[in-house]
């Protein structure tokens, strides 16, 4: 058997193995990625977004037990930010995440982010197909907590949930600041602490009478507020005609992204080839730079011809 007959059964070594060659872009990639395509297309991908310290894994942790008795055969994949400097990163959802980690019917995986947008990596997209034909029909995805770039978890997930907790900053002004347009149910979390009802109501005023009608709930993984009922109304929303219609919508987003990904990859590969061919071309663009015979512009429009015409 190959990694992929291993992986169709469920082997976790071969679907470890197998998102590791994407992750890396090996060139055996390519070739796993074609064997399983006709196998996805079943699996429904929630990503859980908001600002650090809203407690986005200790609720993922805690919605597990509810899921499976929904069940759902669950994966989890947590994305954490790459270090600038070293490549490394941090992936602290394993500590975070250790009784879920110990749950032999749980597939758990931490990413780095590789500097991608959003703290989302190239290979999220693919990692999550890799689940989809293994078997795994609820794969829950944790981003970064990075702001306003955290709206581009929507364009790999089905669902998107934007967490809140009262004791992590100026959350409204984070809402205004794009996650307000992203998401399909808001949850305050930690809602037993101080100040929760106030970013509640706070949210509804906001984004709960927007023509979207967003869900927006309160939850509470010291108490189990919520969480039961959270679990049910993701249940009801995958379930319903409306959601067929919105993964149409999202399969065209997931297709432009695709091409967009190729494309500025090509554009990238281009580029090194005309700084390592052309350096004496290259120089003397720069050097018309400095000299401010050329302004920045005319500049570039040269070295762009001189990419697309290689």
């Amino acid at each position: 058997m190959d990694i992929v007959d291993n992986l169709f059964l469920g082997d976790k070594r071969a679907i470890a193995r197998s998102i590791s060659i994407i992750d890396d872009e090996d060139p055996q990639s390519h070739d796993i990625l074609k064997k399983i395509y006709k196998r996805t297309g079943n699996a429904i991908t929630i990503g859980f977004t908001g600002p650090g310290g809203a407690g986005k894994s200790s609720l993922i942790g805690n919605l597990i037990p509810y899921f499976k008795k929904l069940g759902y055969k669950i994966a989890i994949l947590a994305v954490d930010p790459t270090s600038p400097i070293t490549g490394g990163a941090i992936l602290g959802d394993r500590v975070r995440m250790q009784s879920t980690m110990s749950d032999e019917d749980i597939f758990m995986r931490s990413f780095g982010s590789r500097g991608a947008l959003g703290g989302l990596s190239k290979s999220l997209r693919n990692a999550i197909r890799v689940l989809d034909a293994a078997g795994y029909n609820l794969i829950l995805v944790e981003s970064v907590g990075a702001g306003q770039l955290e709206i581009e978890i929507s364009k790999v997930v089905n669902l998107t949930m934007v967490i809140f907790s009262p004791n992590t900053g100026d959350n409204i002004q984070a809402v205004k600041a794009g996650l307000n347009e992203i998401g399909d149910i808001y949850i305050v979390n930690k809602c037993d602490i101080d100040g929760s009802g106030m970013l509640y109501y706070s949210l509804l005023e906001l984004i709960g009478n927007t023509p979207r009608k967003p869900i927006i709930m309160k939850t509470s993984t010291k108490t189990a507020e919520g969480l039961e009922i959270l679990c049910k109304n993701i249940d009801s929303i995958v379930k319903s005609k409306e959601w067929l219609l919105k993964q149409k919508q999202k399969q065209e987003q997931i297709l432009y992204e695709e091409l967009k990904e190729m494309v500025l990859e090509n554009i990238k590969q281009k580029t090194l080839n005309v700084f390592k061919n052309k350096s004496k071309e290259i120089d003397k663009i720069l050097q018309s730079l400095l000299n401010k015979n050329k302004d920045p512009y005319s500049a570039s429009e040269e070295l762009s011809l001189l990419i697309f015409s290689n």
